[in-house]
């Protein structure tokens, strides 16, 4: 799909993260994720790994936004570590691939800003910036970002969230009100309200992922609203 096409069949829909928790048998579960999201009318989908992108491409056609993980040195998740990483997803068939651009040096030294330029001079096509600040989705836009995401707001030093089931609405306001190009709303959307909201405040479109993919974490926030009700009474 030719990348213009990728981004307006994507706007003002809903991208479905299809995570799948390393404890839970992988495959059937990723294969249930995924057709579960297309019949319900996702827009797009998340996915982790080469070999999910493969099979995902022989599942659907729809634009599908790509990743690798790695770690940085404190044993936080990194987004895409390697430029062989982007090219294996992009031969793979993703659509779009999203890398890390924040703030902090990757596990090798390298500056994320520096990795993403040379992402940007290897590869003609989407590149998608998961960022936590505003600074951040700005110089992801000026160094050649096709997307920014708001994926890594709350969970990076600095930024981290108080309140794990508020979007950051007002970084989404700002980047929607300063960016030109796509501005996506990802992490701690729970709701179809939440969704709304974010649309609303500027974004392109919205990613959800563990409100539909990760029943123990839905789970756990129920068990935790009821225990604390009852801690009351």
């Amino acid at each position: 799909m030719a990348p213009n096409n990728v981004l307006n069949s994507i706007r003002h829909g809903l991208i479905v993260s299809c995570h799948v928790d390393d404890d839970v048998g992988d495959s059937e579960i990723f294969r249930y994720f995924v057709r579960a999201a297309v019949k319900g009318g996702a827009s797009g989908l998340r996915v982790e790994g080469v070999e999910r992108m493969k099979h995902l491409r022989r599942e659907t056609d729809l634009p599908v936004v790509a990743f690798t993980t790695g770690n940085y040195g404190d044993g936080s998740m990194l987004i895409t570590p390697t430029l062989d990483d982007i090219d294996q997803l992009f031969d793979a068939g993703a659509d779009i691939v999203a890398v890390d651009v924040t703030r902090r040096k990757r596990p090798d030294g390298t500056d994320a800003f520096v990795f993403f330029e040379q992402a940007r001079k290897r590869f003609d096509s989407l590149l998608w910036a998961d960022v936590a600040t505003f600074r951040e989705g700005v110089q992801a836009a000026e160094i050649g970002a096709d997307v920014v995401a708001t994926t890594l707001a709350g969970y990076t030093p600095g930024t981290l969230a108080r309140d794990y089931r508020t979007p950051d609405y007002m970084l989404i306001q700002e980047l929607g009100l300063s960016l030109t190009i796509p501005v996506i709303a990802e992490g701690r959307i729970w709701t179809p309200e939440d969704a709304a909201r974010a649309i609303e405040m500027g974004a392109f479109a919205v990613v959800v992922g563990s409100a539909i993919t990760r029943p123990s974490v839905i789970t756990s926030m129920f068990v935790s609203v009821l225990g604390s009700l009852n801690e009351s009474c």
